[in-house]
């Protein structure tokens, strides 16, 4: 084990027993799955072709190889995205519908800052500005980009470069390209590990405020308008998040108007999707959408 794998893995969070790890073939990806070779742990590499561009058959021999290398199981997966608009959030949502629950990816701290930064431009509250949640399913979170490639070197495995990762007609592209070293150069320092501690910190109270949200009842009127509002708007945010079951609670205008229904400036109102929100006698209830 060389000094960089036992400096980088004294900073990941592996799980203990067989390690499933996404491996697209990038830098990152590679870096997990040579670091979770390193555990001495059962490894598989699942690697997940979209056959939406050339050059995927190449990605798929340079991970199996590379697998094949680190003495871990190997798995291509081919899923269909058909062209059109939303291609590459289409494509992420095939890709992580098709891997396994509780598959590790090579999120690093770098995705991290970026995250944080889209959901700023955003409008995101406090759960958005946490970025993503640190576990055991995200173990290389705190990596720098520049350890992932640096390990790679070392080791001298080849990696593709995603050329969509270039693209500057992705939001997360121009963050990335654009934003962040514009930002790293006004604040003469590295924000990245700024960004990660102004997260961590934003989850913790975030954390706080959901556990101090579930003492009040978010149908009953009186108590979200005695309630401090930053804890009736989580209450509300979280009846609505569980209620709805989809993949993103409602955004800060959708629950002012809830408020508004519960303060009787309105009978009703609407929260996407054809869900509603309605109120009788003080008490609010939430209406499905009406089957066509």
């Amino acid at each position: 084990m060389t000094n960089l794998v036992e400096e980088l893995l004294e900073k990941s969070t592996f799980p203990k027993g067989k390690l499933v790890c996404a491996v697209s073939g990038g830098a990152d990806s590679m870096a997990l799955l040579v670091l979770a070779a390193a555990t001495e742990s059962k490894v598989k590499a699942i690697h997940i072709d979209h056959g939406i561009r050339k050059g995927s058959d190449e990605e798929i021999e340079l991970v199996q190889e590379t697998a094949e290398r680190f003495k871990a199981e190997f798995e291509s997966i081919k899923v269909q995205v058909k062209p059109g608009p939303n291609l590459e959030s289409r494509a992420r949502s095939a890709r992580y519908g098709a891997l396994p629950k509780g598959v590790l990816t090579g999120h690093t701290a770098d995705d991290q800052a970026e995250t944080i930064l889209l959901a700023l431009i955003r409008g995101s509250a406090w759960h958005g500005l946490s970025g993503m949640r640190p576990s055991t399913s995200k173990p290389i979170l705190k990596l720098r980009r520049s350890e992932t490639e640096a390990l790679c070197h070392e080791f001298k495995i080849k990696f593709f470069n995603d050329p969509s990762n270039e693209e500057l007609i992705f939001r997360r592209n121009r963050i990335r390209h654009e934003a962040l070293p514009l930002l790293n150069e006004i604040a003469e320092r590295d924000l990245v590990p700024l960004l990660n501690r102004q997260a961590d910190l934003l989850r913790n109270g975030a954390d706080f405020i959901t556990e101090e949200a579930k003492n009040i009842d978010p149908t009953n009127c009186k108590e979200l308008l005695d309630a401090h509002p930053v804890l009736a708007r989580q209450a509300i945010r979280n009846w609505i998040w569980e209620t709805r079951k989809n993949d993103h609670p409602p955004d800060l205008a959708t629950i002012d108007r809830v408020l508004q229904v519960a303060k009787l400036e309105s009978l009703a109102t609407d929260i996407g999707g054809g869900w509603r929100i309605a109120r009788t006698n003080r008490i609010l209830r939430i209406e499905i959408p009406e089957e066509k």
